[in-house]
């Protein structure tokens, strides 16, 4: 129960990591309050453990400012953790051959949503004094895959931005980390890999030493560590959690 009596907030929760971040969050003893897009499946995660869903769009002011306003009413507060997973990516393709509404989408939900839910729960956790944010970059922020250039430089982003957020932060009691999942089993594989086929699969997993997929489970036990008290003197880390892929 690494996070009794804390109170959690994980976009993007309906699926994939975030979905597992959710569960092992509830798990461990934490309020979870899991906020996606996809309403129906937010609240599936939600009523599985026991939390709350709300619709949210992340790229979206006025989106991220209702989830505060509804975690503000069902926390009674801030929240005590706040996990930045949504993400989306393009497909494979030439980086100039990636269209504008597809960067645009990838920025959006990758970057400034970042900013966004700093503007609404970082003052609140600087009020109280405590908080701990966690990001989820990529290791393609830190060894790019080629003909994923915009969603590469999007979580390089994202890994800049946790450190920077850090050192800001830090003298608030608010740690702020990042973990980085190679490609795992998730709705996303398909886009990164452009298509999944057993010689697609093959391929992916040469660059893994390890030689399998990330799961869900191990991106969420990386980032219970790094939200538990345990963690109270790391921050602006960004943990691999990759088979050794940027060895």
């Amino acid at each position: 129960m690494r996070l009794d009596g804390k109170m959690a907030i994980v976009t993007g929760g309906a699926s994939g990591f975030g979905a597992g971040i959710a569960e092992k969050f509830a798990a461990e003893g934490a309020r979870v309050l899991v906020a996606d897009l996809n309403l129906s499946g937010a609240q599936e995660i939600a009523s599985r453990i026991g939390g709350f869903a709300f619709e949210t769009n992340v790229a979206d002011r006025s989106s991220v400012a209702a989830l505060a306003a509804f975690a503000e009413t069902e926390f009674g507060g801030v929240p005590d953790i706040l996990v930045n997973n949504a993400g989306v990516t393009h497909l494979p393709t030439s980086l100039e051959d990636v269209s504008e509404d597809d960067f645009d989408k990838v920025l959006a939900v990758n970057v400034k949503s970042v900013y966004l839910t700093a503007r609404a729960f970082v003052p609140g956790m600087k009020a109280r004094g405590s908080g701990a944010i966690c990001n989820i970059a990529s290791t393609a922020g830190v060894s790019p895959r080629p003909r994923l250039s915009w969603y590469n430089a999007s979580k390089g982003w994202m890994i800049t931005a946790t450190k920077a957020m850090a050192v800001e932060l830090a003298p608030s009691g608010i740690r702020v980390n990042a973990v980085n999942p190679v490609a795992g089993e998730t709705p996303l594989l398909k886009s990164f890999m452009g298509e999944d086929t057993p010689e697609v699969r093959v391929k992916f997993l040469s660059t893994i030493p390890i030689g399998r997929f990330s799961q869900p489970s191990d991106i969420a036990n990386a980032a219970c560590y790094l939200c538990s008290d345990e963690a109270s003197m790391v921050t602006g880390v960004a943990m691999e959690v990759d088979g050794g892929r940027c060895i």
